[in-house]
């Protein structure tokens, strides 16, 4: 992970210590590193320099104002799939034409909001969706630019959770209803085709699903484009996976080839939809043990960070390495990294060796950047970590650790 190292023994983040952010702001703490998110979002734009590309960042992974605004100034845009992700996107400065509006279930008032703001265009995931979307354009005497989400069935040979270009998924229109789809979506009032689009899931560390999902794009654009419908843009989606273990996804300049080498004969611009791979190993989830705990079968450490600030091990059973904050000699023990939350499924690392660590030792959940705090809760009312960011030797916190005050905020007794 760029950004984090050892020096001697201790953790830092470029550089600064750990320790010392936790000194500052407590535990837990999410951290990023400003140069590793820079860096992996320029991978993109080397990988895609000369030819008319947007990268719509997918703020679902982190939605961060700050992290935002960084990147809107790389000239990033924004792929949103709620009303609450177009404000913030906007709040952070992120111009309304390099938006994307994405997601199965948007509401008329979701619709309008996105129609006044101007947004380059709406991904529409259903026949349903299009009619609610021609009508709401049309009372408004506006005009909504709009690619079809087209389902390939690709396998993405990811999750079944975060698969969303087959078959059985609720995302998109199938490919085999879409030229259909496409020709009535000419007919409507209040509707102008711009692109297509499509999404194979998350997390791909495969090429191989990559290339057969741009295949069958590229090929149902040229049978629009021998129907008599031009498209200027091609959203191939986002999905590219990171290393959280022993992994090995392509990189953009391997995926920027799989795309660039097929537009043959194709006037369209490329939309892509990155996020994980942008923050998923610029940040770190930095939680404090608080107790250990030996039972005849199992060693747990008990921590301060839990399932309610990072959800991942819990819902996907998913893989995060586990750094010490200050190396210690010694033996660690086989055990689970578990929080305070009162679930059995409240674990961030199971069945695995763990550093030797006290209580009060700082450990790192690493590869935390992206879906950690963005699907953070306040779940048995605990307040939602602090965000910190990183930048050289200097770090300035991004978002407040909550209060208790904040749980409470717009309830009340009658």
């Amino acid at each position: 992970m760029n950004g984090f190292e050892y020096k001697g023994h201790e953790l830092f983040v470029e550089d600064v210590p750990v320790r010392k952010i936790v000194s500052s702001v407590d535990s837990p703490v999410y951290i990023y590193s400003e140069k590793a998110l820079r860096e992996a979002y320029s991978s993109y734009q080397e990988a895609f320099q000369g030819h008319r590309t947007l990268i719509a960042y997918a703020m679902k992974a982190n939605g961060n104002l700050q992290i935002l605004s960084m990147l809107g100034k790389m000239g990033s845009g924004a792929d949103v799939v709620s009303g609450g992700e177009l404000f913030r996107a906007r709040r952070a400065g992120i111009p309304s034409d390099r938006i994307v509006f994405a997601g199965v279930g948007k509401t008329d008032g979701e619709m309008r909001e996105a129609i006044d703001a101007g947004i380059l265009m709406f991904n529409v995931e259903s026949s349903m969706e299009l009619d609610r979307l021609s009508r709401v354009a049309s009372s408004m005497g506006k005009v909504a630019p709009v690619a079809l989400r087209v389902n390939p069935d690709v396998d993405p040979k990811t999750h079944p959770y975060i698969s969303t270009g087959m078959k059985k998924s609720k995302f998109g229109i199938p490919v085999d209803q879409a030229l259909e789809e496409y020709r009535r979506a000419a007919r409507l009032p209040g509707i102008r085709i711009v692109g297509i689009h499509q999404h194979i899931g998350s997390q791909l560390t495969e090429i191989s699903p990559f290339r057969d999902a741009f295949d069958r794009m590229v090929a149902f654009a040229r049978l629009l484009k021998e129907n008599g419908i031009e498209v200027s843009w091609l959203d191939v989606g986002g999905g590219l996976g990171i290393r959280y273990g022993n992994e090995k996804p392509p990189t953009p300049r391997e995926v920027a080839h799989e795309i660039l080498s097929r537009l043959e004969g194709l006037n369209v611009g490329i939309i892509l939809e990155p996020g994980r791979s942008i923050v998923g190993n610029a940040g770190i989830l930095v939680t404090e043990v608080q107790y250990l705990k030996e039972t005849s079968v199992k060693m747990f450490y008990i921590a301060d960070a839990g399932m309610n600030d990072l959800i991942r091990p819990s819902l996907y059973g998913a893989f995060h390495d586990l750094w010490p904050v200050v190396k210690k000699t010694g033996a660690g023990k086989k055990g689970d990294l578990v929080g305070p939350v009162c679930e059995t499924g409240d674990f961030l690392v199971q069945d695995r060796e763990l550093p030797p660590a006290e209580p009060g030792d700082l450990l790192a959940v690493m590869s935390a950047g992206a879906y950690g705090f963005a699907m953070a809760s306040n779940y048995n009312a605990r307040p939602r970590p602090a965000e910190v960011l990183v930048s050289g030797d200097r770090f300035s916190v991004i978002r407040a650790r909550e209060t208790y005050e904040d749980l409470i905020r717009g309830e009340g007794i009658v």
